[in-house]
């Protein structure tokens, strides 16, 4: 991700780098009414294509639930939206990965 992308710091938060790479929908609001467009796709092309292809790859209840009620390409960019968001997350706090935290019964 380093090698391609700028430094994170120049990004002020994860949307901002989300949109760089071309995942999030262009926002054409007016008269405090959001209506979201098309995905952009005006961006680093190699990163957002090897975040597309590692979002449709695994396969878990989310997942499941979300491509049962949508379109698999929609969901996928979903996913590598939330996933360049997270990398944003932990390269500027200079953290690793944590998985998500099991929730005792």
């Amino acid at each position: 991700m380093e090698t391609f992308a700028p430094p994170m710091e120049t990004f002020k938060c994860g949307r901002d780098f989300a949109a760089w790479l071309g995942l999030v929908p262009l926002q054409k609001s007016t008269g405090g009414k959001q209506r979201l467009g098309k995905t952009s796709k005006m961006a680093q092309c190699d990163i957002r294509r090897l975040l597309i292809i590692g979002a449709m790859a695994p396969e878990g209840s989310w997942l499941a639930r979300m491509m049962a009620k949508k379109p698999r390409m929609l969901v996928a960019i979903a996913l590598a939206n939330k996933m360049a968001r997270g990398i944003w997350a932990m390269l500027t706090k200079q953290e690793d990965y944590r998985g998500p935290a099991m929730v005792a019964a």
